[in-house]
């Protein structure tokens, strides 16, 4: 990749324009064409740095129920499981880190269904020794930004601002529910990537706009841009940070954590006797002692001395929930 791949990435990222002809509004603002907007993604896409570009929606607003979940998996097994694991439509990611609980996916199910009767289907794998639900009990942030441009890297400070956005009620009719399945397809890159979706809904693209940004007023849209590959864009140090808090200090500790630009998520979850750990936070670096490096200097800011650090070493899925996908899963367990 060269500057100016590395600086549109860092554009479409941080947002993305929805106007009808987005790429030449990316162009204006480069000072470029946007066929060269576009055969740059498209480029960027071949060689497997660009993932998807969708709207981003938010798990828990439109009415699933996720949770992490870390299992401790028999090592000559840990494959199989995975891949068993993966069948399941709403697991989105899915790693091997470097611990005990060595296999850590998370699990998502739509309105109506039981989040523990969906794990409990994976009871009938052999090689899992143990399970822990770590759902979210605080969410502080979520939000992947990989800053790719070395010289406009942040320092390592508590400096990012919360988003606002509505508190109101929302549950999703029909109407929502399509068009949530239509927006969160990978964008195609064309002169008017907006439309075809915007003709399957009967409507403008224009109206389409307005409902994209009433979403993301209340919450239910996190923002509307490019996921990129962590690995193929040269961030091979994905560490999760897990922090035992004091629990008087719990919310102070998260919302400092999340005002990090470093940081992508933060969450506070539950604990149990083998896992003391109540805080989680997500860094993306190039190498795991500048992860380690960050961790020390965002440890020394938040003045919690119990942490760890959990590298992925391998990915076994990695994608987005497909929301409003009819149909149920079952395990295929051979006799």
């Amino acid at each position: 990749m060269d500057e100016a791949d590395r600086e549109l990435l860092n554009e479409i990222q941080w947002t993305f324009p929805l106007v009808v002809r987005p790429f030449d509004a990316i162009a204006k603002k480069f000072n470029t064409t946007s066929d060269a907007v576009k055969e740059r993604m498209l480029r960027l896409k071949d060689e497997g740095v660009l993932r998807q570009l969708s709207a981003i929606f938010d798990t828990r607003r439109l009415g699933y129920t996720s949770s992490l979940v870390a299992m401790e998996i028999a090592p000559d097994r840990l494959e199989h499981v995975a891949g068993q694991i993966n069948l399941h439509p709403g697991v989105s990611h899915n790693y091997e880190r470097n611990h005990k609980f060595n296999l850590w996916f998370t699990l998502a199910v739509p309105p109506g269904s039981d989040l523990e009767a969906e794990l409990a289907k994976f009871n009938a794998l052999e090689g899992i020794k143990s399970t822990r639900m770590l759902p979210t009990l605080q969410l502080f942030k979520i939000g992947v930004k990989l800053d790719m441009v070395e010289d406009k890297k942040h320092e390592v400070l508590p400096s990012e601002a919360k988003k606002d956005v509505k508190n109101v009620e929302f549950v999703p009719d029909e109407e929502d529910k399509e068009f949530v399945r239509q927006l969160q397809k990978d964008l195609e890159i064309t002169d008017e990537p907006f439309a075809r979706a915007a003709s399957c809904l009967g409507m403008t693209q224009d109206e389409m706009f307005a409902r994209l940004k009433h979403y993301e007023e209340i919450g239910v849209m996190r923002r509307f841009a490019a996921i990129l590959r962590h690995r193929q864009a040269g961030f091979m140090a994905n560490g999760m940070i897990v922090w035992k808090v004091p629990e008087g200090r719990i919310s102070e500790v998260g919302k400092m954590l999340g005002s990090f630009p470093q940081v992508s998520h933060c969450y506070e979850r539950p604990t149990y006797p083998d896992w003391p750990y109540n805080v989680f936070s997500m860094i993306h670096c190039k190498t795991q002692d500048e992860a380690k490096e960050m961790a020390g200097s965002i440890q020394r800011q938040i003045g919690v001395d119990d942490y760890n650090i959990l590298f992925s070493s391998r990915e076994f899925k990695k994608t987005r929930v497909e929301y409003f996908a009819e149909g149920s899963f079952t395990l295929k367990v051979p006799a």
